[in-house]
């Protein structure tokens, strides 16, 4: 059996969806919370809720599970985050858990640029986190990964949302000069499978990234003409959009970014663009051809959507 941490989010119902169609037996570990898991709909998952700080929870989470997916992260909470609680602390109990309940495996999806002496606490705590796992003794894999996009996602999505908000100027840090290297969603998914059937992988920490570079300045064109939308692009000084996203998480609590996002865009977050395919014999999606999802479709056609999904889970659930 298989536990995923974190299978409610971006990554995990992803990765839960291939996992279950490659025949896995899969369990989901989910933190109490008063709202409803976003659980990946029509697929046979297991369930425990358990606190990332019920050590016993957690051994009994793992009762004979083989291999831990470890993705839970609370950067995407803004200002509500809790790095030290969860991707810290949080870490370290699942991969304590993880040995004394003899897994076999465990992976966990880190950041590039993670680094313990990091100006940045996300990518300070990624660091730190990473230790913990590799000195519990538990076999392990870490990918250190670019910016995901993908449907949902917290990347092409906030910035899509961002520019529909935006009053004819969308200002971004430093002129969008910082280089990136998104990473196609389901080509991530792909080498967390891979990984698994391939034990020159156990204990070993890869950076992966998608094959191409852009500017910050090119991903916002890319973006505006696929949602055909026009922008005026202008610089702005990253402690005034720090102070701005500040003003905007607490005046209004939907805002799509944080400054942990603004943190993520400071400096360039690149590897080198032969790893997916040297590693794990992959290669990455095109940036440009996987966008599709940011089209905004009539409210009539998300409607009939939403009735044909509705209808399909009551005939499935009827036998």
């Amino acid at each position: 059996m298989i536990l995923i941490t974190g299978g409610t989010g971006f990554i995990g119902r992803a990765l839960v969806r291939q996992l279950v169609d490659a025949g896995h037996v899969v369990r989901t570990l989910i933190r109490p919370s008063p709202r409803t898991p976003r659980l990946p709909v029509g697929v046979p998952v297991e369930v425990a809720v358990v606190s990332l700080n019920d050590t016993r929870g957690l051994r009994a989470a793992m009762r004979g599970v083989d291999v831990v997916y470890h993705l839970i992260g609370d950067e995407g909470r803004g200002r509500r985050a809790d790095l030290l609680g969860v991707d810290i602390q949080g870490t370290k109990n699942i991969a304590q858990a993880a040995v004394e309940a003899g897994i076999q495996r465990m992976f966990y999806i880190s950041h590039l640029g993670a680094d313990r002496a990091s100006a940045f606490p996300v990518l300070k705590a990624k660091a730190i986190a990473e230790d913990h796992i590799r000195r519990s003794g538990v076999p392990y894999t870490i990918l250190r990964s670019s910016i995901i996009f993908g449907p949902e996602d917290n990347f092409t999505t906030h910035l899509a949302r961002l520019i529909r908000l935006a009053p004819g100027i969308f200002p971004i840090p430093n002129g969008g000069k910082v280089l990136l290297q998104p990473l196609w969603l389901e080509d991530l998914v792909t080498c967390l499978l891979w990984s698994l059937e391939n034990p020159d992988t156990i204990n070993q920490t890869y950076e992966v990234g998608g094959s191409e570079y852009f500017t910050l300045r090119q991903v916002v064109e890319i973006i505006l003409s696929v949602t055909r939308r026009r922008r005026l692009i202008v610089p702005a000084s990253t402690p005034y959009l720090r102070a701005l996203t500040v003003l905007l998480e607490h005046t209004l609590p939907a805002f799509p970014i944080s400054g942990f996002w603004l943190d993520y865009l400071a400096v360039d977050r690149t590897c080198e663009t032969d790893t997916l395919p040297r590693i794990f014999g992959l290669m990455p999606a095109r940036f440009t051809y996987r966008l599709n999802y940011l089209i905004r479709k009539p409210w009539y056609t998300t409607l009939q959507t939403s009735v044909r999904q509705r209808t399909a889970e009551i005939f499935r659930g009827r036998h």
